[in-house]
């Protein structure tokens, strides 16, 4: 199993569907998403003045990420702040980000844990998720994987993808739950049907182990071929095997090459050996115009991105 932990970054600026009010705020998004960032600041900065929320958050998002102003962390951190003094959601988040990264603040941890649960209290899914892997990781929070549970199955209840592989994780080790297979693929399946490659490679994984689902060659590579197309390599690898053996597919060579391939050039050192190795025992028994075909699939091969 693979496990992947890590925190989402600062937010991004608002979208239209998102304001409560049109207007200069909805123009000056709109003004944003164009690149126009004059017209933008012009318009969010009198209303950030006058205390919008929505604006001053904009407004923190633009000096964030240098949008027609100078990069500017400190500056960015007062408008989120301001925004955040009267418990705008997404401002909360981008507070806890920037203490955890910090940025525009010193680093902070236990300030960053802070701001993620103001956040994680109006539902903000982002912020669920953060808090649940501060418990994961006892960053700024003492270490409870109950707590880390409990965080992650309020952001994948959400359908946050991120949190339902974690809540999976959780189960497939026992870690803050009691230990259940089938409620990990339960929770990687769902994850890796919005398109989350390590979700499918851990789905793959169960379905050829028959762990927490009934035991599926196919299914397998299925779950194996989408994180392999997203350029996940422990995938690419499995995926070559399978190809060679004939496991859940039709053997093929020429695919097994390309994907061993392909792996070999993203994984570690002893799985590199291993898989060159696998891949040139195979072409012993090749034809120069199959591994020449072999070759060129691998060199052409662009990864999908995940949905």
């Amino acid at each position: 199993m693979r496990k992947l932990l890590g925190l989402i970054a600062i937010g991004v600026l608002l979208s239209i569907a998102q304001l409560a009010s049109a207007g200069p705020l909805e123009d000056g998004v709109s003004a944003q998403k164009r690149g126009q960032f004059d017209t933008a600041l012009r318009l969010f900065r009198p209303l950030a003045e006058v205390g919008n929320a929505p604006a001053q958050y904009n407004l923190g998002i633009m000096y964030a990420n240098g949008d027609g102003v100078s990069r500017d962390y400190a500056e960015a951190m007062k408008w989120f702040r301001q925004a955040a003094d009267q418990g705008f959601a997404d401002a909360l988040f981008n507070l806890g980000a920037m203490y955890f990264k910090g940025e525009g603040v010193p680093r902070d941890y236990a300030e960053a844990a802070k701001w993620f649960r103001k956040a994680a209290d109006q539902e903000s899914a982002d912020a669920q998720y953060n808090l649940g892997v501060m418990y994961d990781k006892g960053q700024g929070v003492p270490r409870n994987r109950a707590e880390a549970a409990k965080w992650f199955r309020k952001a994948a209840d959400q359908r946050f993808a991120y949190a339902q592989f974690s809540l999976g994780e959780m189960y497939a080790n026992g870690e803050g739950v009691p230990q259940d297979d089938a409620e990990a693929a339960k929770w990687f399946h769902k994850a890796a049907d919005q398109g989350d490659a390590a979700a499918q490679y851990n789905l793959a994984v169960m379905y050829s182990n028959g762990k927490g689902v009934s035991q599926d060659d196919a299914a397998a590579m299925g779950w194996f071929r989408q994180a392999a197309e997203q350029g996940l390599a422990d995938a690419q690898y499995r995926l070559g095997l399978m190809y060679a053996k004939g496991q859940g597919v039709a053997q093929d060579q020429i695919q097994a090459h390309k994907w061993l391939s392909l792996a070999a050039s993203r994984i570690t050192a002893a799985e590199r050996d291993e898989a060159v190795r696998i891949r040139d025992g195979m072409a012993a028994t090749m034809t120069p115009a199959q591994i020449a075909e072999a070759q060129r699939l691998a060199g052409e091969w662009k990864p999908t991105v995940g949905h």
